[in-house]
């Protein structure tokens, strides 16, 4: 079977995110600047690549950023569960500062990135985690040997596909970036995942795509 491209990409900023509030399933929309970012990263991959098909998380700051790409791109868009952020529990809605303050054993085991802990009210641990993106992962891009695809998601699934592509364990400390609308380049196989390119946010220097008109 023919590699299937993909294109992994965060979601533009929220204002959750400039405050460093976990947001997990709760569905946050971008702010000005992620709309911004989600636009001109939509410009720039209409310009350089020829896309099969886009699969969107179905929480609206991954949709939303998903959307500007089909639009720029006419590329189909569909959306999965299986892409969403981890569930966070009672964690959702809180600063890093508030958990640490709030549950400061529930946060130590989780700066530890013990992989079996399980956040408070419900959330997923890292091994649920893992679980879910991989099989995400194998039931989208097999359905598109050869070609190349779009996954927009959140800093956690992209963690779990870094790791993937890598061998890095899950308890690995993470020195590679997570940043907003950032294009990662994978390859994907029925045998695994390989790294081609990360943290790729050129778009975000180029003005001279903000005179692209769609």
């Amino acid at each position: 079977m023919d590699a299937t491209r993909i294109l992994a990409i965060r979601h533009g900023e929220t204002a959750w995110n400039v405050d460093t509030r976990i947001q997990g399933h709760l569905d946050i929309p971008l702010n000005e600047r992620g709309r911004w970012q989600a636009q001109r990263l939509a410009r720039a991959l209409a310009t350089r690549d020829s896309l099969q098909a886009i699969y969107s998380s179905d929480l609206s700051r991954a949709h939303e950023t998903a959307r500007a790409i089909a639009e720029a791109t006419g590329a189909p868009l569909a959306t999965h569960a299986g892409l969403r952020e981890r569930g966070f529990g009672l964690f959702e809605g809180k600063t890093y500062v508030e958990i640490e303050q709030t549950w400061p054993e529930e946060s130590e085991r989780w700066r530890k990135r013990d992989p079996h802990w399980t956040p408070l009210g419900g959330g997923e641990s890292l091994v649920q985690v893992r679980e879910r993106i991989t099989r995400t992962l194998h039931e989208l891009a097999s359905r598109h040997p050869g070609e190349q695809i779009v996954l927009v998601a959140h800093g956690g699934v992209m963690d779990q596909l870094y790791r993937a592509a890598t061998g890095q364990d899950l308890q690995a400390p993470r020195t590679w970036q997570l940043t907003n609308t950032a294009v990662n380049r994978l390859l994907w196989t029925p045998q695994g995942l390989s790294l081609v390119g990360w943290a790729d946010t050129t778009h975000l220097d180029d003005e001279s795509l903000d005179e692209i008109t769609s």
